[in-house]
């Protein structure tokens, strides 16, 4: 044989090898980050508190509250849960790695910076623990999209550890600090403000005196920026970072108008929102709060635009899916992909429906072809060319599956 022909042989084994003869072309893996052109951070408040049967072989109680059977399914196919609002993708488990790339898939595309996680802290109680393991599921997949995230620590869960172990409150608090330390504020994806790791807390509700954070945080390397809810930083003294604003009842969104036009808050993060429409004394759990209308979308564009005219650095979102509260901007039966394509339009991302269906249709095949080794190597690709923001070869791969 010919020197010639051997190399051209040679090429050409090494081109199979190396999969050069493929027509799909290769994702660039590194993690970018989505151009916007609104600097302000966006933070989506996350809920990780669900389980399907299909999943972990029950329905928890965020799907069931006390009176609703999501194994009952109506004659178009929902089932009954426990909500106002019903998810595109049905309801869900908050271990179930699909859904969470569905998840922060959407919210990359839509110009979201990163997830404040609901957080139950470390103990094993109540369905605590489960909720740490939906927290850490999330955690694990966000640096694979390039994703930040922190905390939002309900620090009532400290007494209900208290009520139920030998622990006293204080230590029990303690250690979901020394595991914060440990698990999350060394991650590199883990959400930083002027170099300190950022904790918020849902109140709070039951570390209320200045001294007891002092004591929570005297074991930590770093202390962290704390924020409070709106108007509790009398709780934390001078262990407080800044605050934060949550859902606004008041006509004209006057509580949110009053927070802005405060001056000496260190670090303000605004709110956002669609509506507030609990279930609670549907579910009976409870009588309501109140309620925010939709107003077909103005409730979410009025509190995004009253953010913008403050100029703030950071706004949380509220929520991603806390159906129980019906504060939901997850894609919905009732409102689409709307929600999402209102953020996108704050952010001034390049991205549209088109790449948010692209996003569900992805989720649909993965459910599709579950065990199905072939198709899932292609959706490998798929999945890797959207988070490399490349959605043009992620649909035409996309294309291959019918």
């Amino acid at each position: 044989m010919k020197l010639e022909n051997r190399i051209i042989l040679l090429l050409l084994a090494i081109g199979l090898i190396a999969g050069c003869g493929s027509d799909d072309p290769s994702p660039d893996t590194t993690v970018k980050a989505v151009t916007k052109t609104n600097p302000m951070k966006l933070y989506m408040h996350y809920m990780p508190w669900f389980q399907s049967k299909s999943f972990s072989g029950y329905w928890g109680s965020h799907w069931r509250m006390t009176n609703k059977n999501p194994d009952i399914v109506d004659d178009t196919g929902k089932r009954q849960i426990a909500s106002h609002y019903y998810p595109l993708i049905g309801p869900y488990d908050s271990q179930d790695p699909d859904v969470i790339e569905y998840h922060l898939l959407l919210m990359k595309y839509a110009g979201i910076d990163g997830v404040l996680i609901d957080w139950y802290g470390s103990h094993a109680i109540y369905d605590y623990k489960v909720n740490l393991q939906g927290s850490n599921a999330l955690i694990d997949k966000t640096d694979d999209i390039g994703l930040q995230f922190a905390v939002v620590y309900e620090d009532y869960t400290a007494q209900s550890v208290e009520d139920q172990t030998s622990k006293t409150g204080m230590e029990a608090g303690q250690a979901d600090m020394a595991y914060l330390q440990e698990n999350y504020f060394s991650k590199p994806e883990y959400i930083l403000i002027n170099k300190v790791p950022l904790l918020m807390t849902f109140g709070p509700r039951y570390f209320k005196q200045a001294s007891q954070w002092t004591q929570l945080f005297e074991s930590l390397k770093t202390k962290p920026k704390l924020l409070p809810l709106w108007w509790h930083a009398g709780y934390t003294g001078n262990n407080t970072g800044g605050e934060y604003a949550w859902v606004d009842f008041k006509e004209g969104f006057a509580d949110l108008t009053s927070f802005y036009n405060r001056t000496g808050v260190d670090v303000m993060m605004g709110s956002a929102f669609p509506r507030f429409h609990d279930f609670y004394e549907e579910g009976g759990t409870g009588t309501s709060y109140g309620y925010v209308g939709y107003n077909n979308g103005e409730t979410l564009k009025t509190t995004l635009n009253k953010a913008k005219d403050k100029n703030l650095q950071y706004l949380q979102l509220v929520t991603w899916n806390d159906f129980g509260e019906g504060t939901v901007i997850e894609p919905t039966l009732e409102d689409g992909f709307d929600c999402l394509k209102m953020i996108q339009q704050f952010a001034g991302v390049s991205y549209g429906q088109d790449e948010l269906e692209l996003i569900y249709t992805y989720y649909q095949k993965k459910v599709k072809y579950k065990g199905d080794a072939t198709a899932m190597e292609t959706l490998k690709k798929v999945f890797d060319h959207l988070a490399a923001l490349e959605p043009d070869q992620a649909k035409d791969i996309l294309s291959q599956l019918p």
